[in-house]
């Protein structure tokens, strides 16, 4: 008993660091709620403290050159998304702010980011490996699917639980081997997917209550996001994935 609490306290903690970009966001989101931060509009500053952040951990080796790619490109994934959101009116950034592109933050970018900066820390603190994963060729259509539809659904039908049912069958035998304190210890990879999109529900909740932006349903008072937005983030988690997966195996066969 007292090595499985041992094991589930170092696993607590490289999750907890391995949530440092998330955890910064989300102090930054109460910081500038409640206290007014001089010169710059909240979002501004938003966006520098995102900056310096991920400057920082670059520098202090806590991100590699790579995995800075990897982040970059889930930045311009998520701005692109949030955009078309925004102009379809599924959610609002409605403060001021210099750094906005067509009503969306330019900071709003990094809480995707932050995503992929879990997923690379993790990835390298746990040692994760990949059990039984499928081809690339069933991986990339459906990750590019699952993405589209974030799009295609306000013009055409929702496929999301069909998308959902696809996923299941392509990774009923995949896992994820990781290692914790010298111990290996395995977890179906759907599972995986299904803990981290309601971890990430609840750090919806968190930035939403902050103010990072806006449901219609919480433009006169905050309220609790509605569970079916668990879905949605489950399939970006998948997607997520997916992408990350993909460019360490890539990096691992040119290595």
């Amino acid at each position: 008993m007292k090595h499985k609490l041992q094991q589930l306290f170092y696993f607590g903690r490289e999750q907890a660091l391995s949530c440092l970009f998330p955890v910064v966001i989300f102090a930054s989101l109460a910081l500038t709620k409640f206290i007014p931060l001089p010169i710059l509009a909240r979002y501004d500053w938003l966006l520098l403290i995102c900056l310096a952040m991920q400057w920082w951990m670059l520098r202090a080796g806590l991100e590699t050159k790579d995995e800075l790619k990897v982040i970059t490109l889930f930045h311009f994934i998520g701005l692109a998304l949030e955009i078309f959101k925004v102009h379809m009116g599924s959610w609002a950034y409605p403060e001021q702010g210099f750094f906005k592109i067509f009503g969306v933050p330019l900071y709003s970018g990094f809480m995707y980011a932050s995503v992929a900066s879990y997923l690379c820390q993790a990835w390298r603190r746990l040692h994760i490996e990949l059990i039984y994963w499928p081809s690339f060729f069933a991986v990339v259509p459906l990750a590019s699917a699952i993405y589209l539809n974030f799009f295609w659904h306000h013009f055409w039908i929702d496929i999301r639980w069909w998308l959902g049912l696809l996923v299941i069958i392509v990774f009923w035998r995949s896992s994820v081997n990781y290692k914790i304190n010298g111990v290996n210890y395995r977890m179906p990879i759907v599972l995986s997917f299904a803990l981290i999109g309601f971890f990430i529900w609840i750090a919806e909740n968190i930035a939403t209550f902050f103010g990072a932006w806006q449901y219609p349903n919480q433009t006169h008072a905050w309220s609790i996001v509605h569970l079916g937005k668990i879905s949605s983030w489950l399939l970006l988690v998948i997607v997520s994935f997916l992408i990350v997966a993909e460019l360490k195996r890539v990096k691992e066969d040119n290595n």
